[in-house]
């Protein structure tokens, strides 16, 4: 096992830097995902730990090791890319084995190795077969079992479900961390796909244009995002945010825009007070949301714009004034497009941000409490 460390870690090509001064610890035997949209520097990341990418600057560290000018053959890391990269005129034994055989690992070595991989991944009966013969989530399989067997220090998966279909990802990252959580092997995953990161991942590193903007489990992301951008992506629908001023009215502090008000309680004025100006962004949740037929005293109501069924739920998109609020609600809920309904959100739930920083106001989820009143 390792415990990864990386100080002030930067990566230029040419005049763009790609990775910019990133500070992070991996625990031994930790999954960590590394989280954010396409070029925000998290595969650059990866490759650096892997060896095919030399840092700018900045060290990297396995245990107390600097490893910057080790060799990738030296570094005890196994990389499952995005395309499985199997060789098609191989059976999956021979694809498994490919790795021991360039090192002359002995023959029985190479047979207890590839046939104990092979059991933990549950693809055992098909080391006979050829890739063409398998499903996509099964190569995906033989690609990990490839990595594994190397027996490494350092587990990197680069997009590892990006080519399969829907149920076969579901599946696939079951599998994948059942291993990781079998074989205790620190493991690294890069993925633009929130869902992922959050149920496979211990920890979450959310990444933009080059910098870590939040790290922290995946409950504590989507109960407390640190910024406007963590609160934007983190979570499927994603979260409502509205933007409002901030103002006192008869000793009252308040958030409000041309749709709505929201009446905040007095103790909400010292975390106001750590606003850059009077503008903020208020942010709730689909789920966080009800939906009534019915009026609801000092609500905002709104028309139902369009409905989208989920199954087990159906998204609501409600226009208040100019505003559009997305709330969820139960599968089946007898509710019509143009339909008029009141908005009532758990305000103990919601979240605020500084609309010039971007940054978390203290006066936001996790306990503070307000009421939300019709403008």
């Amino acid at each position: 096992m390792a415990r990864i460390r990386l100080e002030r870690l930067t990566k230029s090509f040419g005049n763009v830097t790609a990775v910019k001064g990133v500070d992070l610890e991996i625990n031994d035997g930790e999954l960590l995902a590394l989280l954010g949209p396409s070029g925000c520097g998290k595969t650059t990341i990866l490759l650096m730990l892997a060896g095919i990418y030399r840092p700018t600057s900045g060290d990297i560290y396995f245990d107390d090791e600097r490893v910057n000018d080790v060799p990738p053959k030296g570094r005890g890391v196994g990389l499952v890319f995005q395309s499985y990269a199997l060789y098609p005129h191989m059976t999956v034994y021979d694809n498994i084995a490919f790795p021991l055989r360039l090192r002359k690992t002995p023959k029985e070595e190479i047979d207890r190795r590839v046939r104990e991989v092979a059991r933990i991944a549950k693809i055992e009966e098909y080391l006979q077969r050829k890739p063409s013969q398998l499903s996509g989530g099964q190569q995906q399989r033989v690609a990990l079992c490839r990595a594994l067997v190397k027996e490494p220090e350092l587990l990197l998966l680069d997009e590892p479900l990006s080519n399969l279909d829907a149920r076969l990802r579901i599946e696939t990252r079951t599998e994948i961390k059942r291993l990781q959580r079998q074989l205790g092997i620190t493991t690294i995953l890069v993925t633009h796909d929130q869902i992922e990161a959050m149920t496979m991942a211990d920890r979450v590193a959310v990444m933009r244009a080059g910098v870590i903007e939040q790290l922290s489990t995946p409950l504590e992301l989507y109960n407390r995002p640190a910024n406007l951008f963590v609160a934007s992506f983190i979570g499927d629908p994603p979260m409502n945010l509205v933007s409002m001023e901030y103002r006192v009215d008869g000793g009252t502090p308040q958030l409000a825009n041309a749709d709505f008000s929201v009446a905040l309680p007095p103790e909400a004025r010292a975390g106001m007070e750590k606003a850059t100006s009077s503008q903020v962004v208020l942010g709730v949740r689909p789920e966080d949301l009800r939906v009534s037929s019915q009026p609801v005293d000092g609500k905002p109501a709104g028309e139902v714009y369009m409905l989208e069924p989920l199954g087990r739920d159906t998204l609501v998109d409600v226009r208040v004034g100019q505003q559009a609020i997305r709330a969820l609600v139960p599968g089946g809920t007898p509710i019509r497009v143009g339909d008029r309904v009141w908005l009532d959100w758990d305000m103990d739930r919601m979240h605020l941000f500084d609309a010039r920083t971007e940054g978390r106001l203290p006066v936001s989820a996790g306990g503070e409490r307000a009421q939300a009143a019709g403008a």
